[in-house]
């Protein structure tokens, strides 16, 4: 009999531990900013590492609440981001100022089922154009829809190309505004010019008037080396809370050769300095920052076979970091 009980532990212990993955939400609870640190409701340091959809209205299929529940207990993410196509110039049709019931078809249940698997989830404006009106309705929509789960991060611009950081201040006081009139406490994520680069324009004329935002920079590791870490750097130690909601191993345009060093040196400035970090896409198009094959399933889980060199990089670092 011991020896049967003994065994049947095994099995339990290599069966079912694995799928029990740490719930996040439960663990961390209300986010909240101190000074240039992401904190839980105690006020403790939080790094939360994770990986973000793609564009939704490219890669529909992918958003749905198995792949939620994949990438939580497979790849250990304690949050993922929504990727909300806005008006991308390459399809404009199906973005989500022409077609927003596509997009909240995809969106819905990425967040629903964050909230019931404790995960966070960021719902990312994923434009690099400025619509004012367009932002406020529907984050006022989202604050007054999910305001009341601390699992909500808001990212109100994605990257910013030509807008300067006045016009950009501008933008976010509007947004954010209208988000704080139903939801007065979950993370915002603003945007920063040039792709989310100059974050040191940000440390010279940060927002003033609010509170829980952070501001987010976007590093493509064979693209952007020493200097983008070390502006990154300069803003945290002045005070200036950063986010990385978006990040690759390659060059900034999404393809060409991962640069792994580079890449282990973003990394571990992130975890030197307590700095949170998404890692892009899940996504299976022909290009190197695409996770995923074409024969991956829509709904996972995915065998490694299915699963492209980076986003086996990206997996290992998560089950490193998240254990």
């Amino acid at each position: 009999m011991k020896k049967f009980w003994a065994l049947f532990l095994l099995f339990y212990l290599f069966t079912f531990l694995p799928l029990m993955a740490v719930d996040p939400v439960k663990q961390y609870g209300q986010l909240q900013v101190k000074g240039s640190q992401l904190c839980d409701q105690r006020g403790n340091p939080v790094t939360l590492r994770g990986v973000s959809f793609s564009w939704h209205n490219w890669w529909p299929r992918f958003y749905n609440k198995k792949v939620m529940k994949t990438l939580k207990r497979d790849w250990h993410c304690t949050v993922v981001r929504a990727a909300m196509g806005v008006q991308p110039e390459e399809s404009p049709e199906d973005g989500y100022l022409k077609n927003p019931q596509l997009a909240m078809s995809c969106l819905t249940p990425i967040i629903e089922t964050a909230i019931k698997q404790n995960v966070y989830v960021i719902i990312d404006w994923h434009s690099h154009h400025m619509y004012t009106r367009e932002a406020k309705q529907f984050f006022g929509e989202m604050a007054q829809k999910y305001g009341s789960y601390p699992h909500i991060i808001y990212e109100i611009f994605n990257e910013p190309i030509e807008d300067t950081w006045a016009s950009m201040k501008q933008y976010a006081t509007e947004v954010i505004s209208e988000i704080r009139k139903y939801d007065p406490d979950n993370i915002v994520l603003v945007g920063s010019p040039h792709w989310d680069q100059d974050i040191h324009l940000v440390a010279n004329s940060p927002l003033e008037g609010f509170h829980n935002i952070m501001y987010t920079v976007h590093f493509y590791a064979a693209t952007h080396g020493d200097d983008l870490r070390q502006r990154t750097e300069d803003a945290v130690k002045s005070g200036i809370p950063v986010f990385i909601s978006e990040c690759g191993a390659m060059e900034a345009s999404g393809d060409g050769p991962v640069d792994m060093d580079s890449e282990e040196q973003w990394i571990s400035m992130c975890e030197r300095l307590g700095i949170s970090w998404l890692c892009w896409s899940i996504s299976d198009k022909d290009e190197t920052c695409s996770m995923l094959l074409p024969q991956a399933k829509s709904t996972g889980p995915w065998p490694d076979a299915v699963v492209k060199p980076y986003g086996k990089i990206v997996k290992n670092l998560l089950m490193k970091y998240n254990p």
